[in-house]
């Protein structure tokens, strides 16, 4: 069997325990009870903020928009139960930052969920309906960053998309929704993957699944079948495989250049979830309400929860049995590029691909030491930068050095951090410094404007 691969940088973590995911790998996907009240974010990823368009008192029903696009690079946010709103306040997010949250007290009807059972006739939309069909259901991507999938799917003037790249590789280690989808839902993907070519007009697509994930690829492989021009391509487990750069690299042989997106190299990438997504919103006019999270680690039962947007990490974790011991990190997401939580009160958005629970002894809290200048940094870069050097520069508060060793082309994938034997914090330090660098472009750009 041909392994595709990226060539340059990349780690193992947890590879002689497989990468975790076997403690919720074998847990199909399971509806959580519906919480008593949910908290739905209105930051749900790349783009402005959404405008709430209910107010305090309000009856929703299950699928009801409840808050519209703060801009073309945003999305729609609709009502992940019925009942009625309760409170529109700040709230904190998984991200870290405070964003307004509108909390609908859950009347346990489910009201509306009927309306998004009925098939409608898909045979004469055109690529500009489903994208329609896409804005309309509020769909980002859902592998992580959440950006508008209707503003990825819409091709700038003077670019061609050529391939649709589908990531279902699932590197972060415990993560397993999107195995799980994968695994039980092929024939919703492909038939998602159907209508993105569609909207895209282009008749190659390529399927990037990691080979620890065998049983998903059997399902997809022959889901596949029934879409032509779909090729499910098997990938050397490495992390980080579903980085979309690393990804465009493996499977089309095409390098992304520095400070472009993938449709720069004729290529657009999107998640297995976002597809099953698609499929949804194309042929029901489902909203995006509701996604498969893995809680895992730490728990008394891990499971992979189909969870409404708003459901509180509290709720997922107590659906799961509570933690199996004491824990030192909570996490949304995973270990590698997942955020630490300061508390469960933060909620399930739709980019929330895992919960995850780690205890000391796999938390590491390690002291840092002095740079000893190995290199493995440099080596376990996929991108080909020098942590060690933006690290250094900006210690010392020169962000225009960190610059000029290009931290902005990190992709904060935390392979530095990983393979340091020093335990220092390089992706905190790039991140900082990409902070500090964009900050420093609006000063200037301020300070052009004044003249």
């Amino acid at each position: 069997m041909q392994l595709y691969r990226f060539k340059r940088g990349g780690v193992h973590p947890l590879h002689n325990i497989h990468e975790g995911k076997d403690l919720a790998g074998g847990k199909p996907i399971e509806p959580i009870a519906a919480p008593n009240e949910v908290a739905i974010a209105m930051a749900q990823g790349v783009g402005a903020p959404s405008k709430p368009v209910v107010a305090v008192g309000d009856a929703v029903t299950v699928g009801q928009l409840i808050a519209e696009a703060g801009g073309f690079v945003g999305t729609r946010i609709h009502a992940s139960v019925s009942g009625t709103v309760t409170a529109i306040m700040e709230m904190p997010t998984p991200g870290g930052n405070d964003a307004l949250h509108i909390v609908i007290k859950n009347d346990g009807l489910d009201t509306g969920r009927d309306a998004f059972t009925t098939a409608r006739d898909t045979a004469a939309m055109d690529g500009k309906d489903i994208l329609e069909a896409i804005r309309l259901a509020g769909i980002g991507g859902m592998g992580g960053a959440g950006f508008p999938t209707h503003v990825k799917m819409s091709i700038p003037e003077g670019k061609k998309c050529e391939y649709l790249l589908i990531n279902g590789s699932e590197c972060e280690p415990y993560l397993t929704a999107d195995q799980r989808l994968m695994e039980e839902m092929s024939d919703k993907i492909l038939r998602g993957i159907g209508y993105a070519m569609r909207a895209l007009n282009v008749s190659k697509c390529k399927v990037g699944v990691e080979n620890n994930k065998p049983k998903a690829i059997s399902a997809m492989t022959a889901a596949a079948k029934s879409v032509s021009g779909v090729e499910i391509c098997p990938l050397k487990t490495k992390y980080p495989q579903g980085a979309e750069k690393q990804l465009t690299s493996a499977l089309t042989g095409r390098e992304v250049p520095r400070g472009g997106l993938p449709i720069d190299c004729g290529v657009v990438v999107l998640n297995t979830g976002t597809c099953a997504a698609i499929c949804d919103a194309v042929e029901y006019g489902k909203p995006l309400f509701e996604r498969v999270v893995t809680v895992t680690g730490c728990v008394k039962e891990p499971k992979n929860l189909l969870c409404p947007l708003g459901t509180s990490f509290k709720d997922a974790i107590a659906y799961c049995g509570g933690f199996s011991e004491p824990i030192a990190k909570l996490i949304s997401g995973g270990p590698m590029m997942g955020f630490a939580q300061f508390t469960d009160a933060v909620t399930v958005a739709k980019g929330t691909s895992g919960i995850l629970a780690l205890n000391d002894t796999i938390a590491n809290y390690y002291d840092e030491w002095p740079c000893t200048h190995c290199g493995k940094c440099v080596a376990a870069c996929p991108i080909g930068i020098m942590p060690l050097m933006v690290d250094a520069y900006i210690r010392k508060g020169r962000a225009d050095m960190a610059e000029n060793y290009n931290a902005m082309d990190c992709i904060e994938c935390g392979c530095c951090s990983f393979i340091c034997p020093s335990k220092r914090h390089l992706t905190q330090s790039c991140r900082t410094a990409k902070r500090e660098i964009l900050a420093a472009r609006a000063r200037e750009k301020n300070k052009g404007g004044d003249k």
